[in-house]
């Protein structure tokens, strides 16, 4: 091949991908994921939870890993919005939900300490962070509502008896 010669570059390129990437197993897994249903409340969670204009703070994808592993849950670190869903698609019990909200609601606790940290050294910038404060508790409000409203499945209910 030339050196300014691309013509047949596509055409190498997806003969390296078939014959040695595996790319089969992994679209399956992840379409399987995608159909699984969730609880109702996880994708307006997930949309507040995510958004640092609705909820005052930013959550990493590694601060969503260590809320799953304090709730003894293994999740793979993807999207965001993905990895909420996975924390929270067994959801059965509201032991197992306050457990993942007190976990949020520790990491929310941290960034509060941030927060008034910084509005100390910064005082011109106090509005902004105390903005960001009352987001978080109003937050933290919303965890407890969805608690107090959420129903639990038990494993042995028949779903065309309830």
């Amino acid at each position: 091949m030339k050196e300014n010669d691309f013509s047949n570059l596509r055409a190498e390129f997806d003969e390296f991908v078939r014959t040695k990437c595996d790319t089969g197993s992994c679209e399956t897994n992840t379409e399987n994921e995608e159909e699984e249903p969730v609880p109702g409340f996880v994708d307006e969670l997930s949309d507040k939870l995510l958004a640092p204009y609705h909820c005052g703070a930013y959550l990493s994808r590694l601060d969503i890993k260590r809320v799953a592993e304090a709730i003894d849950e293994s999740i793979p670190i993807k999207e965001r919005k993905k990895m909420i869903k996975a924390l929270f698609r067994h959801t059965t019990t509201k032991a197992y939900l306050q457990g993942a909200f007190d976990e949020f609601k520790r990491h929310f606790g941290g960034r509060i300490l941030i927060y008034q940290e910084l509005s100390e050294a910064f005082p011109a910038s106090k509005p902004f962070f105390d903005e960001n404060i009352s987001k978080i508790k109003m937050t933290q409000k919303i965890f407890d509502q969805i608690i107090e409203d959420f129903e639990e499945i038990e494993p042995t209910d028949e779903p065309m008896m309830i």
